[in-house]
């Protein structure tokens, strides 16, 4: 029983803090949904289409962050702080590489860009506007992504809570002032909600390089540690990182895909899953604070050769998914009807988005299930690969082409669409539980490193 208690207190100790950032994290995006949404559904349409740009990129650079993490975990494990400098490093000039490519696209093809949503002009003018300018945030974005998930890794989930709640303040505050023109500023709509977002993420990454220089000395990186790149270790990176970022790119353009899907409905369906989507996130926050714990667990087990205590960790992480996973369904489908109501938007829309909160609700289990698995006991036990396969299979061989024949050929409504389009989740359920039953997912990475 203590051994119990023990353990879920280490657990809770990671995971709350991760919870409280991506809550942060989503509460921004919220913020921005609502604030926008009081402009009118072209302009919430607008920055929604414009913001899946920034989550294809974000989603790649955490898939190199989360690549690092794992193996850094493991090194943690092993306490080998020099290994641990090498691997941030690589992470650092992979995920800077990454953001300058995206900012050169985002900046010279936004309107391209767009447009591959949306062929309304008017959310075509705003959406290019909010990318142009909240372009530039994604360098420092980069630099956030990857010490978070190094910081994570080392048990310290602390410090990118504390920058991500600066930075929803900053951005809050400067959003009344630039949207609405408070305070004597003028009034510059959707521009002014990407130039607040830049601000709060420059904010937010300058207060976790300060604190890593100051006080976190594993994670302190010098001119010293650049100066040489270890083979060995960019193959290794590369073998762990690779099938993460895949699956981060696959799940993202899956999701891109699914937009540009709900785009052919309409502007409506497009305002819709713009509210849905952010709604979700702050239940599907839970999932990946779990998740991000469970790596930090299972692979600084795995990393000091206590694999039977990571398998035994394991069980106990899912046992306790399943509980999470049934309180969340509950707790959505009671909310729902109340949370909708906040936006300002037409009868229509509201109603939509209602239906398809409570489709979120019935499939809310196999969902919490196969994010815990994914996101972090088979990456945490060293086995990225099989996650990220099962993942893409089920999303581009049965979710995608189930939601294109019920938009384009069978022309349903949005709810329906995503109805269809979630037995994916289903189908995951069943491959990844085989997996973890299997043991086969236990891959000490750092084993015989020297």
């Amino acid at each position: 029983m203590t051994e119990n208690k023990g353990f879920y207190k280490r657990l809770l100790i990671l995971t709350l803090p991760i919870v409280i950032q991506n809550l942060i994290t989503t509460s921004l995006n919220m913020l921005d949904t609502l604030m926008i949404g009081n402009l009118g559904e072209v302009q919430l349409a607008a920055v929604g289409v414009a913001n899946q740009f920034y989550f294809l990129y974000s989603l790649l650079v955490m898939g190199i962050g989360a690549g690092c993490s794992i193996l850094i975990a493991q090194l943690w494990g092993k306490k080998d702080e020099e290994k641990i400098h090498s691997v941030l490093k690589l992470g650092l000039i992979g995920a800077i590489g990454f953001a300058l490519v995206f900012m050169m696209i985002g900046f010279f093809a936004s309107e391209t860009i767009i447009g591959l949503f949306n062929s309304d002009t008017e959310v075509i003018r705003l959406g290019s506007d909010y990318l142009r300018i909240s372009i530039f945030s994604y360098f420092v974005s980069a630099l956030s992504f990857v010490y978070a998930g190094a910081l994570r890794s080392i048990g310290n989930s602390a410090l990118p809570m504390w920058g991500s709640l600066v930075g929803l303040v900053i951005n809050g505050v400067l959003n009344a002032i630039l949207i609405f023109g408070l305070l004597g500023a003028p009034a510059l709509g959707v521009s002014g909600a990407a130039i607040a977002t830049l601000i709060a993420r420059i904010v937010e990454c300058l207060i976790i390089l300060t604190v890593v220089t100051l006080k976190v000395k594993p994670l302190r990186l010098s001119s010293k540690d650049f100066k040489h790149i270890e083979i060995p270790m960019v193959k290794l990176l590369y073998q762990t990182a690779l099938p993460v970022v895949l699956n981060e790119a696959c799940w993202g353009l899956a999701n891109i895909t699914y937009t540009m899907i709900y785009g052919h409905i309409g502007v409506n369906a497009i305002a819709t899953t713009q509210i849905t989507s952010t709604i979700i996130n702050l239940f599907t926050i839970v999932i990946f604070g779990m998740a991000h714990a469970s790596v930090v667990i299972i692979g600084n087990e795995i990393g000091a050769n206590r694999e039977e205590e990571g398998i035994t960790y394991a069980k106990k992480i899912i046992r306790l998914a399943v509980v999470v996973g049934i309180i969340m369904a509950i707790t959505l489908a009671v909310l729902a009807p109340f949370i909708v109501q906040v936006y300002n938007v037409s009868e229509m829309v509201r109603d939509d988005a209602m239906k398809i909160l409570m489709i979120y609700a019935i499939f809310m289990l196999p969902r919490v299930y196969n994010g815990v698995q994914i996101v972090g006991i088979l990456r945490g036990g060293g086995d990225a690969k099989y996650g990220s396969i099962a993942q893409g299979l089920s999303m581009w061989l049965v979710g995608i082409p189930l939601a294109f024949i019920a938009a384009y050929v069978f022309k349903w409504s949005i709810s329906s669409v995503i109805f269809l389009s979630t037995f994916e989740e289903v189908l995951r359920f069943f491959i990844l539980r085989r997996r973890f039953k299997s043991n086969k997912w236990i891959n000490n990475m750092v084993k015989d490193m020297a």
